[in-house]
């Protein structure tokens, strides 16, 4: 049992575990880096924001489960959780409208060539398509993450209310 004073029954506070702690440190990086590469690499292969935004997620309920909920929930508010999922939307419909805006009336939603980054219309497609994978990945990061942390969150019933 991994308890403060378990044998006194007074800490409710757990101690972690120091080889879940450090593997998870180090993972974690890496298991964002990957779900990054499978995010800018979705629109040209396997991959996607949808299944990136999974991978990204699921590095912060690795950090869940080797560090707490409640120290989790700390370094990811939830307001904070509430801003990326609308990042991610914004990002999507935002490319959306600057095409329909910038391709002159054709209402051409989602082609990105007609986005004016750069000079040439190729690159411009390739660009619009991976700012969506970035908007998709990052509402799914924070949808998941949202998922998780209210199935898993034990909240004290509020005050008032009908009791049981």
């Amino acid at each position: 049992m991994n308890t403060k004073n378990s044998e006194a029954g007074e800490g409710k506070e757990r101690a972690g575990d120091v080889i879940v702690e450090t593997i998870s440190r180090l993972m974690v990086p890496f298991i964002q880096l990957f779900a990054l590469y499978v995010i800018i690499h979705g629109a040209g292969g396997p991959g996607g924001g949808f299944q990136g935004g999974v991978i990204f997620g699921a590095s912060f309920v690795l950090l869940v489960i080797a560090f707490g909920i409640v120290n989790a929930g700390d370094r990811f508010p939830e307001g904070a959780n509430t801003a990326f999922m609308s990042l991610g939307v914004y990002i999507y419909a935002g490319v959306g409208l600057l095409c329909i805006i910038f391709s002159r009336g054709a209402a051409q939603f989602l082609n990105y060539g007609f986005i004016p980054l750069t000079t040439h219309f190729e690159e411009n497609r390739a660009l619009g398509m991976d700012l969506v994978e970035i908007g998709i990945g990052i509402t799914v990061m924070a949808v998941v993450t949202s998922i998780f942390f209210n199935l898993a969150w034990k909240r004290e019933p509020e005050e008032g209310g009908e009791e049981e």
